[in-house]
């Protein structure tokens, strides 16, 4: 097997793998069944994305879509940040309520 046929097999294989967990990671975020667990398929869902334009990039042998993947990831990060924040202060003003309510309650 000389190695273009080996790089066009293992691209080939890396397209199939990370497809079928783009699939699996919209379930998870379609799914759910919590806000962490959405997030967290939303992210895997992003990397999934940056590893295509790596592989793409790499197919093609286009280094545009390389700037591309670098500014998903930048994307991709804030989101997951901004996400966290708004499971954690939601998760707080819960918590916040069901206190007030057990104060009540005495």
């Amino acid at each position: 097997m000389s190695d273009a046929e080996f790089l066009d097999l293992s691209l080939s294989i890396g397209f199939v793998v990370m497809g079928l967990s783009l699939v699996l990671g919209f379930y998870r975020l379609v799914r759910g069944p919590s806000l962490p667990d959405r997030v967290v398929a939303l992210d895997m869902m992003t990397v999934l994305i940056i590893v295509f334009c790596g592989l793409f990039a790499i197919a093609t042998d286009e280094r545009a879509f390389l700037d591309v993947a670098i500014v998903l990831a930048l994307i991709g990060f804030l989101a997951t940040v901004a996400l966290a924040r708004f499971a954690e202060r939601r998760l707080a003003r819960r918590d916040d309520a069901e206190l007030a309510d057990l104060e009540d309650e005495t």
